[in-house]
């Protein structure tokens, strides 16, 4: 069981999870953090590996329980940064749900991949944000949409990614949780992908759209625009031919 709870910290389940949004808050460096969001999880996969217990019954509904506290933080919370943490917690909490449905060592490794890619990328489009406003919070300064089209668009694109809507991987892998689960357990399930939404949009509209206070500079350069449109279009591609379209 040891092995067990310390995954829980990788695999961050509550209270446990405030571990790592502990120092995604710590990490200044947005390369930092996005590694850390990549790697952290994988630990934690990995760890299920090596401990001779079965995941018990009710981790399912700790995980389920962390996944809807978390969710609805994302509901309060603008800072971009904090937000791509709050939802990696949240999404990645879910990998317990499949371990416990007996899922191999592969699909979970994939599973905390495709909730782990798109927080990571929020987390590099915080330098930008951050170098034209002063801070990546959302709401702070609006009007993106018409003055930074192209770190406004990839910033849409990745917030889809990361709240699991289709084509992304993210989407199979939740519909593979959700078959996993019993019925309670699913409906919880797809309340926390609803709420996601619901926070997605908030997130986007304080940012998007309005009047914005101060002059933003330069838009993103067509170089990083299109490193980042490529990376999430080979994310879509190798999430659905990995995963068959349902992992």
């Amino acid at each position: 069981m040891t092995l067990l709870l310390i995954a829980s910290l990788f695999l961050p389940l509550f209270p446990l999870s405030v571990v790592l949004n502990g120092a995604l808050t710590k990490l200044r460096h947005p390369a930092a953090a996005s590694a850390l969001l990549l790697v952290w999880p994988q630990l934690g996969v990995g760890l299920l590996q090596l401990a001779p217990h079965a995941v018990p019954p009710y981790v399912v509904p700790w995980a389920l329980l962390t996944s809807g506290l978390y969710a609805l933080r994302l509901l309060t919370v603008r800072d971009m940064g904090r937000w791509a943490g709050f939802l990696a917690t949240s999404g990645l909490a879910l990998t317990w749900a499949l371990a416990a449905a007996g899922a191999d060592l592969a699909d979970l490794h994939l599973f905390a991949f495709w909730f782990s890619l798109p927080p990571a990328l929020m987390a590099l489009l915080v330098h930008p944000l951050t170098r034209r406003f002063g801070a990546a919070y959302a709401g702070l300064q609006g009007g993106g949409v018409a003055r930074l089209p192209r770190l406004s668009g990839a910033l849409v694109v990745t917030v889809l990614a990361a709240v699991a809507t289709p084509p992304f991987p993210g989407f199979f892998g939740l519909l593979r949780v959700l078959h996993a689960l019993d019925w309670a357990g699913a409906a919880a399930g797809l309340a926390i992908w609803l709420v996601w939404g619901w926070a997605a949009t908030k997130l986007l509209q304080g940012f998007l759209f309005g009047a914005g206070r101060n002059a933003p500079g330069a838009d993103i350069g067509r170089a990083p625009t299109l490193a980042f449109a490529g990376m999430l279009g080979a994310f879509i591609a190798a999430g659905l031919y990995l995963t068959g379209g349902g992992l």
